[in-house]
């Protein structure tokens, strides 16, 4: 099943030139937290959300994207 928060991270810092690590360090989490964020494999939690969006200088809907789950 695919994650129901879809993300612009990796576009977003890629624009910026920001590395993983600069950008977790503007946010406060690791260098792995923003990889697991970028793979779509971690949907952090609503602060965190905040900071990546204010650190990318974004806002949170434009970072990040809320796609439903189907229901069975």
């Amino acid at each position: 099943m695919s994650p129901a928060i879809r993300n612009q991270i990796r576009e977003l810092r890629a624009q910026r030139e920001l590395t993983q690590q600069e950008l977790a360090d503007r946010v406060g989490v690791t260098r792995q937290t923003i990889i697991a964020m970028e793979q779509d494999k971690y949907s952090p939690s609503l602060e965190t959300a905040f900071k990546v969006a204010l650190a990318l200088g974004v806002t949170l809907e434009h970072c990040f994207q809320y796609e439903p789950r189907a229901r069975r």
